[in-house]
């Protein structure tokens, strides 16, 4: 049994950052309903790249959830959904605030159907203030939050980060959100909104960022690979690629001086980490000479003894490679009825007791229809059938 076992959650959400909360919660043991527009499905289903048809971008988010076509702009659709409601404990959806309240079935209206149920919404810029109507994807809230202006080569372009923290960073503290009212629900009996903004979650992950401004007034600007308060704290050429060197504190700073053989140890240029960083401009080179004299992996194995933190600059085929994202089961293989085998990062939570786990692949379209009407509500054959007739699933 996982941790969540037992939880049901009714899942409106679509592209990244709502399927990406409601993946957690289903590979930690809820059950995910994944409500999705008959015909259409999810945006996501139409994204590259394609294996047999199937989209691979929709199969990486989508594990372990059941899909049940359901038109919301059906009065009967509307009825079913509050039918839902009162049998599940979450509804999640990042639809543009406003959406289900034009539906009639917003978290006021929802409440009252079930004063227990927990409704959480992730939205661009959340359900208040004087950005609440504006459309958003993650380029956006990237560049309107901040991470796009720290990111990228010193004097060059702000740069968008690879992944897309947006959405990501919303779908994980949109769990958060949930998991904290379902604790409050534990004590109190009552449910409440979980209101997750992907620009406020940009602005959260600022960390140093902010500190550095509101302390000195100076206006951070992209860095590069090196770190602005800790030096040694970046990627130097080796012989023959690259490898990052993270001297985090005065003591690793004493121990990399001698696996490296460098002789400036005492030097009062480079003593402590405040006189690194003042002298930053001074060390680099020092430092770079050095490192080209071996191979990465020689460097590797010098830096572990010694217990200084390093790592190669792996790309995406090292990374599904690599002995210890293997041995933490992070790269899982899944059998999807059409498209076939597919790897897909594994549980990041490990938990002794319950573990979590990836037991089943991303859904066809409405797979689960008759399964879960039947299940939940009983029905027939037959009114299962009249409704995909009338165009309500």
């Amino acid at each position: 049994m996982g941790p969540l076992e037992g939880l049901k959650v009714l899942d409106l959400t679509r592209v990244l950052a709502g399927p990406y909360c409601t993946m957690i919660l289903g590979d930690l043991g809820a059950d995910i309903i994944k409500i999705e527009i008959p015909k259409k499905g999810d945006d996501s289903r139409h994204f590259g790249p394609y294996q047999n048809g199937e989209s691979a971008y929709f199969m990486s988010l989508n594990r372990n959830k059941r899909s049940l076509t359901l038109n919301l702009k059906t009065e009967e659709g509307k009825k079913l959904l509050k039918a839902f409601v009162k049998k599940v404990d979450v509804i999640v959806e990042n639809f543009r605030p406003g959406t289900m309240e034009k539906l009639g079935l917003g978290y006021d209206v929802l409440k009252e159907v079930n004063p227990k149920i927990i409704y959480a919404a992730a939205s661009g810029f959340g359900h208040s203030g004087p950005y609440s109507q504006k459309p958003a994807y993650d380029g956006v809230v990237q560049a309107m939050g901040g991470i796009m202006s720290i990111t990228g080569q010193k004097g060059g372009e702000p740069t968008r980060v690879g992944p897309s923290i947006g959405d990501i960073a919303a779908g994980m503290f949109t769990a958060i959100g949930i998991l904290s009212a379902l604790n409050y629900k534990h004590h109190s009996g009552l449910g409440q909104k979980v209101d997750v903004a992907m620009l406020d979650c940009q602005v959260a992950m600022l960390e140093n960022a902010i500190a550095r401004y509101v302390v000195t007034k100076e206006v951070p600007r992209p860095a590069g690979n090196r770190h602005t308060s800790i030096v040694p704290f970046e990627p130097f050429e080796t012989k023959d690629s690259k490898i990052v060197v993270a001297v985090g504190n005065d003591a690793l700073w004493r121990k990399f001086c001698d696996v490296t053989g460098l002789k400036i140890v005492d030097d009062p240029r480079f003593k402590s980490n405040p006189d690194r960083n003042q002298n930053y401009d001074e060390l680099r080179p020092i430092i770079a000479a050095i490192m080209k004299q071996k191979t990465t992996k020689e460097w590797q194995v010098v830096l572990d003894e010694a217990g200084v933190p390093n790592g190669p600059i792996n790309y995406v085929d090292k990374v599904l490679e690599d002995e210890q994202v293997l041995a933490r089961e992070m790269i899982v293989d899944l059998e999807h009825p059409v498209a076939g085998k597919l790897q897909v990062p594994g549980v990041v939570v490990k938990l002794s007791e319950t573990p979590g786990k990836i037991l089943t692949p991303a859904p066809m379209l409405g797979q689960h229809t008759y399964e879960l009407l039947k299940e939940y509500f009983d029905y027939s054959d037959e009114e299962i059938e009249r409704m995909l007739e009338e165009g309500v699933l």
